[in-house]
């Protein structure tokens, strides 16, 4: 089936388009809101700008995508492939990416604001701000993900849920040549979570919730843990 085939179809009313097999297609600026492309094949494809919001993705192969700008908010992307996906200033507010693999993607910018991403594989991933927007992890579940090595600075992770994840040599550090751009950890929940030899300088870790957590190696010179819950119990003044 050719991308012309699923536009003509989708403008009928047709929204089932499962395995379907779009690899390095062209499709910006497309509509394809709430379509079902479950176990799709679109490695390489370029897909910037364009409406997959409510649509099903679960499972697909999106590996090396240009999802750039992309709305994907309240898509169902259970388990998808995403690895070294660009998806730069992209929107994926309430989208649900649990166990979803996201290793080496770019992240820059997005918005991920009450994103379910349960044990989803963001290792080395790229989460810094875009040119003119913060990457919005705020209130999201991302319990048991793999964030090791990944670069969260300046990345909203107020409310969110970090509770047993891999942060391991993760960058949270304040950006040196932008001082608004602070990673903002405000009330997040880290119980258990691996931050060991992560850069946290500079954060913010007002009101979280660090018992259990590894901070062996951890960078915290100027990081802020008022009212932080230390992995001992204890609260930080």
């Amino acid at each position: 089936m050719s991308v012309q085939d699923i536009l003509k179809r989708y403008a009928t009313g047709e929204r089932s388009f499962q395995r379907v097999h779009l690899q390095e297609v062209e499709l910006m600026n497309a509509n394809l809101g709430g379509a079902d492309l479950s176990f799709a094949d679109l490695r390489q494809s370029r897909m910037g700008k364009t409406n997959f919001s409510q649509a099903s993705l679960r499972e697909a192969n999106l590996s090396e995508a240009i999802l750039w700008g992309t709305d994907l908010s309240e898509a169902d992307l259970y388990r998808a492939n995403l690895r070294e996906a660009d998806l730069t200033g992209a929107r994926l507010i309430q989208a649900h990416l649990d166990e979803a693999n996201l290793m080496k993607a770019s992240l820059c910018g997005a918005i991920l604001s009450q994103a379910k991403l349960a044990h989803v594989i963001l290792y080395e991933a790229d989460l810094r701000p875009s040119l003119d927007q913060r990457t919005d992890l705020s209130y999201a579940d991302l319990s048991g993900a793999d964030l090791s090595y990944a670069d969260l600075g300046g990345v909203l992770l107020h409310h969110a849920n970090l509770d047993g994840a891999k942060l391991c040599r993760a960058n949270l550090s304040q950006r040196l040549q932008l001082a608004d751009l602070i990673a903002d950890l405000t009330a997040a929940s880290l119980q258990g979570a691996d931050l060991s030899y992560a850069d946290l300088s500079g954060a913010i870790l007002h009101k979280a919730n660090l018992r259990g957590a590894d901070l062996s190696g951890t960078l915290l010179t100027g990081t802020n843990l008022q009212g932080a819950i230390m992995p001992d119990g204890t609260i930080h003044a």
